[in-house]
This record gives C-alpha cells, structure tokens and sequence, in this order.
C-alpha cells in the first residue's frame, strides 16, 4: 500500500480536491483555484519520482485581470493547497 499524498498542512490531495496553486502572468505570480482531476508520478533524470497533478482551474484568480484560459495544466503536488473538496450533489428528484 502506498503513502497517501498530502498538502503541506496535512489535508489529503485525492481527485476532486479543490485548491490553490501559485501560477504565471506575465512578469507576475498569482494565486488560482482549482480541482484536481489525476494524479501521477514523474520521474526526474536521477530516477527519482515525484507525484504530479492535472488541474483544472476553475476561474478564481488572485489579481484583477480575468484568466484567459481555463486550459488544464499539470503542477506538482508539493505547489498545490487544500482548501476544500469537490462533492458531486445528486440531481433533484
């Protein structure tokens, strides 16, 4: 059984997690929302492997220029924090 991958403040990172991940703007950094959608592992040069995550964010940037995309990007795990988690809701009877 493997280790089970965790935020810096010890909450779980799992699929449907939603969270905060530094990203680019140009010359600046932000803050952006996001849900993760798969989690897998890269290896580096050394042979070491590190846990990545696909992201998809949701919209919800620090800063006041709007985000252009809503493309998927791939971070790695240790740049991603928790803040809550995404629950399917089932459709009213």
């Amino acid at each position: 059984m493997g280790r089970k991958l965790t935020d810096f403040t010890g909450q779980d990172i799992r699929v449907g997690s939603v969270g905060v991940y530094p990203s680019r703007q140009g010359n600046t950094v932000r803050n952006s929302e996001g849900i993760v959608r798969e989690i897998h592992n890269i290896k580096d040069s050394k042979g070491r492997s590190y846990p990545e995550l696909v992201v998809q964010p949701t919209g919800r940037d620090s800063g006041h220029i709007q985000r252009k995309t809503r493309k998927i990007v791939e971070i790695a795990a240790e740049h991603f924090a928790v803040t809550g988690y995404n629950v399917p809701t089932s459709p009213p009877a």
